[in-house]
């Protein structure tokens, strides 16, 4: 399975979208304890939501539009409503 993810970091409200094949459970993990450079400075973070995917063309064309302009609205709607 391939996970497309949103966080949202309990310092500043700020949100981080990402993609895997791990657990989004186990990757939150990873970014609260810093071993990803970009979300290093904004820690803690808490899973607000996650898509599973069985191909990874799909979870990887989901993260880029969530990304996008379009996308980017969507996800501030889910951050606020969180």
């Amino acid at each position: 399975m391939y996970y497309v993810y949103l966080l949202k970091s309990l310092l500043d409200g700020s949100s981080y979208v990402g993609y895997t094949n791990d657990d989004p459970k186990i990757r939150l993990d990873e970014h609260n304890s810093g071993q990803n450079r970009w979300t290093r400075k904004y820690r803690p973070y808490q899973l607000v939501y996650y898509e599973s995917y069985y191909c990874k063309k799909d979870a990887l064309h989901r993260e880029k539009f969530l990304k996008s302009g379009v996308g980017n609205k969507l996800v501030k709607l889910v951050i606020e409503n969180f």
